[in-house]
């Protein structure tokens, strides 16, 4: 299985179809944004620390994050250009952070970023989980 079509025919509604290849919505943003968001970084030497690391670090990928706990929850929700533009602004957010953290290890904003994660996957899983097996 190709890693940008991780998801199963029943979902192939949250991917695009290249051919015979389906490839993540939200992947088909992230990546692109992140490796952009990287290599801009990088060439420009950005510097390691701003004030805007952490509310962009979060907020940026708050609308990822929802949209996928929202279609975990109503799988026929939303859609593949929402996916998308919310996959730009987590690559962005995973850019900025991955930049810094490539440089000076654990990051505040990565941190948080990994909290918030956790905080919303870990009980979505599980409710997904438990409405499988009731």
């Amino acid at each position: 299985m190709f890693w940008l079509s991780h998801h199963s025919p029943a979902e192939y509604h949250r991917t695009y179809a290249l051919g015979r290849l389906r490839v993540c919505a939200r992947c088909a943003g992230l990546y692109p944004a992140l490796l952009a968001a990287l290599g801009a970084q990088f060439a420009a030497r950005a510097p390691l620390a701003s004030a805007w690391d952490l509310p962009l670090g979060v907020g940026l990928l708050a609308p990822a994050l929802v949209d996928w706990a929202v279609g975990q929850a109503r799988p026929g929700a939303g859609s593949n250009g929402w996916r998308t533009a919310t996959g730009v602004l987590l690559g962005l957010a995973l850019g900025r952070t991955l930049y810094v953290h490539f440089q000076r290890p654990w990051p505040q904003a990565l941190v948080a970023q990994a909290a918030l994660v956790t905080a919303v996957a870990v009980p979505v899983i599980l409710l997904r989980l438990g409405r499988r097996e009731g």
